[in-house]
């Protein structure tokens, strides 16, 4: 089934909330709700941690909530790992690891238009994990081969355990780190990063597609394989309508976006309200259909989401709820207004 569009909501997953249940109960508002990712409740919860679950080499440290990699240790626990790859369990999610996943897979998800999962990508968890001599292991070409057929291996699992809660169940795959690769970076490369998503999205099952708040080439992400892209349309919207060609190109062959309007954190969200996003949004769409993009079949193939995660409000998750909040309202007044279905 393809995912759904119309400007109906979701969001991406890290929140700032301690509160599990409150956390899920601000998931469930929108119309495509997903699994919270709450680093504040528990370091298990963070992103990267998540996706460290079982990699050979990982050294994990609860009480300083430090996450690294050490070569070492990886050559002794490879072995292991491998005897594991046909092993599905092995590449879940545990309890351990999320307490708000396994509670979401206990929810009654089956009458939603589409519920969403999502695990950080590869080259955002190469960038971040630094082995022993403070380098990233993703300019090793041995670890980074075997990442990537690893992280690919747990989307596949997750996204299995949450068709069966939703036929049109899709994945995220976070990748904050993409936006970097175009900054001069020693031993790794855009041609090489370009090659090695296209691998790694050769392995992971549909639907599914990449979400990022920063301002990266996009050019390179919209001629990816990709079903879905979420990005953050507040701030970058200008930018990304220059790429209209790729954007259409990107519709044409059935994908989704996803457009992140609503600030989450405190300052920009105060300066704002229905009618400036509003007319934010409308902006963008107009020059998108002055550059050649059909605004009904744009907005047949959209999504609408707050711009950003946000962790650092001084009031918490007050903001990021009403910010929630907002992109229902924005959302219910745009189908409205084009008499979407």
């Amino acid at each position: 089934m393809p995912i759904p569009g119309n400007l109906l909501t979701t969001a991406m997953a890290v929140m700032p909330h301690t509160d599990v249940k409150r956390a899920l109960e601000t998931a469930l508002s929108l119309d495509i709700p997903f699994w919270p990712q709450l680093p504040h409740y528990s370091y298990y919860e963070d992103m990267y941690v998540q996706a460290s679950e079982h990699f050979p080499g990982i050294v994990l440290d609860m009480e300083k909530r430090t996450l690294r990699f050490s070569m070492e240790k990886f050559a002794l626990e490879l072995e292991d790992a491998m005897s594991q790859m046909d092993n599905p369990s092995y590449f879940d999610i545990s309890p351990t690891y999320s307490v708000v996943y396994h509670e979401f897979l206990e929810m009654d998800l089956g009458t939603r238009p589409a519920i969403r999962g999502q695990l950080e990508g590869p080259i955002s968890f190469g960038l971040n994990v630094q082995d022993q001599d403070d380098r990233p292991i993703l300019f090793d070409d041995t670890i980074r081969s075997f990442m990537l057929e690893f992280m690919a291996k747990r989307i596949n699992v997750q996204l299995a355990r949450l068709l069966k809660k939703n036929p049109n169940a899709f994945m995220f795959v976070d990748e904050p780190g993409l936006q970097f690769l175009f900054s001069a970076m020693a031993g790794y490369n855009n041609v090489a990063a370009h090659n090695d998503m296209e691998g790694f999205f050769a392995m992971t099952d549909r639907p599914r597609g990449v979400h990022l708040c920063g301002n990266p080439d996009w050019d390179f992400l919209l001629s990816l394989d990709l079903d879905i892209l979420s990005l953050d349309v507040y701030t970058n919207g200008e930018r990304f309508t220059g790429y209209a060609p790729s954007i259409k190109r990107f519709l044409d062959r059935g994908a989704t976006l996803v457009w992140g309007i609503a600030p989450t954190n405190f300052e920009p969200f105060e300066k704002e309200n229905i009618a400036t996003l509003e007319a934010r949004l409308l902006d963008i769409w107009d020059t998108l259909g002055k550059r050649g993009i059909d605004r009904d079949f744009l907005l047949a193939r959209s999504l609408l989401s707050p711009a950003t995660c946000c962790l650092v409000n001084p009031d918490r998750e007050k903001t990021v709820e009403k910010a929630f909040l907002m992109i229902r309202e924005l959302s219910a007044r745009l189908r409205e207004r084009f008499k979407l279905p």
